[in-house]
Parts: C-alpha cells; structure tokens; sequence
C-alpha cells in the first residue's frame, strides 16, 4: 500500500464529495480505500469505473447497459462525443489495466498508481458532469472556450454558462444589487484588511527600510494603584523585547522616551493624550508609536495596545491580551510583545514580496516569514537547493503557512524531486477549506493541476487570477509554461509578452531573469532572432552577467554564426556557473546543451561525451543517448548508454521514454510499447507532451503494421 499511498489518500478527499450524494458510487469507493491488497485496488476501482459508465450509459446514450463490455461503451461514448477525449483516455486506460484485478494475473504493483491516478481524474470529472446535469434552468448561449487542443486526448474546457432568456431589472432589484455590491465591499474590507493598509504602512518606512518605533507607557486604568509599576513596567520590556530586531525596526531607547516625558513634567501618565503622544513621537523621528492601557474585571486582568501613525494619530493595529491574576503580568507582555514584533516585521518584509504574492500571505509569525523571504531570495537566483532548506524552516516554524507550501512544491520540482513536489501539493490542497483568500485557494488549485490535471486545467486556474486582477504579471507568464508544452508558442510570447509590458508600466524590472530567457527561447525557436537579440540588450541591463541570460545569449550568437561573441559569452557562463559551485560535469553538460541548441551537433555531442568522462551519472548517460537517438546519430550506441542509465535508475520515467524511443527507431513498436507506457504510468505529471507524442507515434506504428 505504500507505493500508492498518496493516490489513496487523494482518493480520500473526492470520497467527502461523493458520499450522500452517489450511493453506489459510494459504496465502491468506499471499498477501495479501505482495500489492503493491489488485487483488490484494482478489482474496485473497475467497479467504481462500472458504475460511473453504467450511468452515463442511461443518461447520454438512452439505454441500460446490461451485460455490454465497458470497453464498447467507453468507445460509443467517444465515437457520439458525449465524453471528452482526455476522460476517454483515463477511462480505456483504467479498464485496462483493472483486468488484472479482476481476473488475477501477474502484474507489477506500480500499474496500480496510474489506475488510481486515471480513477482520480475520472470522478473529478464525473462531479462536473453530474453538477451541470442538475442546473437544467441554463443553456450555455455563449461560451468562452480555451484554444482548440493540438492533439487528440484533452477536451476543449467550457467554462460559462449564461440564462436562456435575457430579462430587466427591475428598481427594486437594482437595489437589492446595489446593497448585495456593498455587503461585498464591506466583507472585503474584513477579508482583505492589507487593500486598505498597505499604502498605509508604506508611508510609515524610513528610507534605510526600517519602521522607526516609539513606546509609551501603558496607563493603568483600574483602581489598584498597584499595578502603576506596570506602566513603564510594559513599556520597557517591549523596548528591550523589540530592539532585538534592529534588522527591521528603530525602536527608541527608554532613556529618550523617559527623558521627554520628563521635560513636559508628565509624570501623570493619565495626560499624555493621543496628541502628546503624537508630538513626542515625531520629536523622535518615530513614524509609529505604541499605546496602550490596562484595565481589570474581577480577577481577570486585561493589556490593551495600540500602533497608531505618529502624523495622523489614526490607529492601524489593536492588540489585546487578558491574564487572570497579576501573576501572569509577564506572560501577558511576553505575548503582546510577540505580536507586536511580527505585526511590524511583516509590515517591512512584505515590500520585498512581489505584488502578486503579497496576498497569499497567510502567517503571523515573523520567523516563518523571514526564512520565507530568504527562501524567495535563493530561488529567484536558482539557488534551488538552498531555497529548499529555507522554505522548509518557514513551513516547520508554521505548518500552515500556504504560501511557503507552494514555493516549496515548485523547489521540489526544479531540483528533480517529483515525488516531493506532488506531496507537498496534495499537502497544500488539503488546506483549501482553512484559507481565507480566494486568491490563495486558486494558487492551491493551479499547484495541484500541475501535477494531477491536465495543461488546459492549469490555464482554466491561471485564468480566474488573471480575471481578478489583470494586471498581475505571473499568472500571464505561469500561464504561458502550459501552452508552451502543447506547443503553442504563438499564444505563450504573447502572454510573456504581456508579462513584460506590465513591468513596464510598473517602471519596475521582472522578478527574475526567467522573465527575459524564456521569452527568449520562445523567439529562438520560432526563428524570430532579430526580436530576441532586443530583448537580451534590455535583460543584460536588469540583469548584468545572470547566468541563465548568458546561456541563451550564447546560443543566440552560435546560431547567427558570431563564434567571437558566443565564446564571450561561453567564458562568462563558465565563470558565473563556477561562483555558484557547479561542478565541472554540470559545466560541460550546460556547454553540449548550448551547441545542441544552436545546432552544431558534432560540438554538443564533444562535450557530452565530456560530462560523461568526468562524472559518470544516470542523467548523464540518459543525455548523451537521447541526442544521439533523437539526432540519430547512433541509436545503437545510445540504446546502450540508456540501458547502463536504467541499471541504475529503472523506474524513471525519462529514461524509459528515451529507451522507447530509441527502439522504435530502430523498428521495435511492440518492445518499444512496453517501455513508453511504463514511461506513461510513472511520469510525474498528468500530462507530458513529450511522452504522449512518443506513444501516439509507437501506437501508430503498430497499427500500420
């Protein structure tokens, strides 16, 4: 059960959905997770697959299904349109493979993650399906469809469904509407509290990026004189509490504050008015100052503080924290002073978060944001494995901090950890219901499609951000990554393009060089070299020297045959790669990849040969065989090479793609099936353009047979 733990537990989840609603579907799904035998896994997930068909047998093609093959039902349902392609698919391909569940034969129990994942896909769509069925009231007059897929096996995504009859409102609904907006506007200000506080907190950060910060003390508001001493008492433990973190706040020493409140002749903290206060604090050069009050109802003893602009005296931050007994005084101001600090520190650090992101941010702990941020850091410079590790002490510091999941997922992902990156996405997925944005749960959406869902999905998520806030560059630039592997490039450089105008108008530079260099490659691949120069000259200067712009810079000049130039640019590369500790192996790798791009295949084939010679990986070998196969320059040679990768890596799914490809090559369709569909069952995505070519090709093949 280990091996397909995650798939069940995915299960797991639709299973909320599914019960109450669908009884036989229920009780089947129900069965199989529960199931403890890869015999019965299979065995159930053809049942639920049997019930699902069996239904929209009645409902689409009007008839029982009695005792037809699911196979001949699956395929009318094709044939009469009435399921989309891309569903079709998972349904042939878990009908397949549960036969062995069914009628028990050998078979390797990693078929059983694929099963799950086709079954995952199927009822999700199923949901859809049965969802629609019931608001029967609208008819779909117009609909906004994603572009037409390039390729058999994804469906075209309907997405807005619109009243049969146009109507006219009336006065009064047109102020129920008008109330309905308001409600929302309010409900916003709650939702979205940073809308209306971030200008404002901007204006309250000196030009050395630090709050400058002034305590007054805390008057006591109760009738037990007692508790006078802690009116400086709280006072000056936030002083020494807060100055800790001079990184970030300038916080007035209690020798100045005591020596101002002296000079006005305050010793009655009852008089210093929010106005006194004010004017102290400006004295200071303090944009903030702190104010609080403490106050008792019977035995239980109550801090109130408050963070108000030292120019306005308007208060954008309450706190309050309660204690039972002068006893937990301490414990009360250990509280207030955690609070305050991360409140303050936030407010800084989020000027370094882009725009886009500064939303998702759903943690209240300074730390965790902090090792966030320095994680944003690494990762923007493709620093992966460092912003791993901070991103990793952010999300254990705050388990629910969302934001730092998904950077985290898309770490995994650039560092070959696959397995890691679905985890941490079913992770953050599963925290959906506890996010308070919408932003955030779309942003959880657009992680899971990524790996669970097809590229139209991911577009369909990346869309409804793009709705909220057009003028958010990422979402066009992440939008672009999944028309780019349909391979259609015409849409991807708009949408990049796009991207980059918004920075613009911003006056501000891209987040990271990926902004220029896959733009970039774009332009390279579509000939459009002239544009793609441009561009460069514009990234060196935001950008100076960035490793991944010398790279395509250096291909650029190769292919315009500027050898001069390309060699600049090579021993620019090799420098900046050598300050970033890669080793001499990755260095020649980078190199081959570089003349392969720019199509002198004898050169690129020179330097993989190199990396090989001086590091002898899997991934090493895989290169060196999938050049020499694609470019067909030696299939032999490279099937060896990619069968010595295998015998140290067999179940990646890279290799056996390469081993597959290479063998129909060379006229092998029915070996060549075997190894691509092991390939199609463990890729670490729903969908890889690569792959799903390969198999059409090979099926193809065989079929002309």
């Amino acid at each position: 059960m280990i091996l397909w733990s995650a798939e069940i537990k995915e299960l797991e989840i639709l299973y909320t959905s599914v019960k109450g609603k669908f009884p036989e579907l229920e009780k089947e799904l129900e069965r199989l997770i529960k199931a403890d035998d890869e015999n019965m896994v299979l065995l159930y997930s053809r049942r639920c697959l049997e019930v699902i068909i069996s239904d929209l047998c009645e409902c689409e093609l009007k008839r029982p299904r009695k005792t037809e093959p699911l196979k001949g039902i699956i395929d009318k349902l094709h044939h009469e349109e009435k399921v989309p392609a891309h569903i079709i698919t998972s349904m042939h391909g878990l009908n397949d493979l549960s036969t062995f569940g069914a009628h028990p034969k050998d078979f390797d129990p990693d078929q059983v993650k694929p099963v799950l994942n086709n079954l995952t896909t199927i009822i999700k769509w199923y949901l859809k399906y049965k969802d629609a069925k019931v608001t029967q009231g609208a008819k779909p007059v117009e609909e906004k469809t994603l572009p037409e897929p390039p390729f058999e096996g994804v469906a075209r995504k309907e997405i807005k469904f619109e009243y049969e009859r146009p109507f006219k409102l009336t006065n009064r609904q047109l102020l129920s509407g008008i109330t309905i907006i308001a409600i929302l506007i309010i409900a916003a200000v709650f939702v979205y509290p940073k809308i209306f506080k971030r200008d404002k907190l901007e204006n309250l950060i000196s030009p050395d990026g630090r709050i400058p910060v002034a305590v007054m003390p805390f008057r006591n508001m109760t009738n037990d004189t007692i508790l006078n001493v802690w009116q400086d008492g709280i006072k000056d433990n936030l002083i020494t509490y807060l100055s800790n973190y001079s990184e970030d706040l300038a916080v007035r020493q209690i020798e100045s504050i005591n020596g101002l409140l002296q000079n006005k002749g305050l010793a009655n903290y009852a008089s210093i008015t929010p106005s006194v206060a004010s004017s102290i604090s400006r004295k200071l050069d303090a944009n903030v100052f702190i104010s609080g009050s403490i106050s008792q109802a019977g035995p239980t003893i109550r801090v109130n503080a408050q963070l108000i602009n030292s120019k306005t005296e308007e208060a954008f931050q309450s706190f309050q924290i309660e204690g039972t007994s002068e006893e937990e005084i301490f414990q009360i101001i250990d509280s207030l002073s955690v609070l305050v600090k991360d409140f303050l520190i936030i407010s800084v650090m989020e000027r370094e978060i882009i725009t886009d992101f500064r939303w998702l941010i759903s943690t209240g702990s300074a730390e965790a944001y902090r090792f966030y941020n320095y994680g944003n850091k690494a990762f923007y410079k493709l620093d992966w494995p460092t912003a791993r590790d901070w991103y990793l002490k952010a999300t254990e510091k705050d388990t629910n901090f969302t934001e730092a999941l998904r950077m985290l997922s898309y770490t995994y992902g650039h560092l070959g950890m696959g397995e890691e990156a679905k985890k941490t996405s079913i992770r953050l997925y599963r925290k959906k219901d506890q996010m308070s944005s919408i932003q955030e749960k779309i942003w959880a959406d657009v992680v899971y499609s990524g790996h669970f869902e097809t590229p139209y999905e991911k577009i369909k998520y990346l869309g409804l951000l793009r709705d909220l806030d057009d003028q958010m560059p990422v979402p066009y630039s992440m939008m672009a990554g999944p028309y780019e592997s349909l391979h259609q490039y015409e849409k991807a450089i708009s949408l990049r393009e796009k991207e980059l105008e918004i920075y613009d108008k911003w006056g501000s530079r891209p987040r990271w060089s990926a902004s220029y260099t896959s733009l970039g490659g774009l332009y390279h691949q579509t000939g459009q070299y002239r544009k793609e120069r441009k561009l460069y000259r514009k990234a060196q200067k935001d950008f100076p020297d960035d490793y991944s712009l010398l790279y395509r810079q250096a291909i650029l000049a190769l292919a315009e045959d500027h050898p001069e130039e390309a060699n600049r640019y090579i021993e620019k590369y090799i420098s900046a790669r050598k300050v970033n500790i890669a080793s001499e192996a990755a260095i020649a790798s980078d190199l081959a990849e570089i003349y392969s791009g720019a199509g002198l295949l004898d050169k690129a084939e020179e330097y993989y040969q190199e990396a090989l010679s001086l590091q002898r990986s899997a991934g090493g070998l895989n290169n060196l065989a999938r050049f020499l196969i694609d470019n067909e320059i030696d299939i032999n040679e490279g099937l060896k090479f990619v069968d010595e990768a295998l015998g140290l890596s067999p179940d990646n799914f890279n290799y056996l793609d390469t081993k597959a490809w290479g063998l129909y090559k060379q006229g092998k369709y029915e070996e060549a099936k075997r190894f691509i569909e092991k390939a199609d069952s463990l890729k670490l995505n729903n969908y890889n353009y690569t792959i799903f070519i390969h198999k059409q090709e090979i099926e193809k093949a065989i079929q002309g047979q």
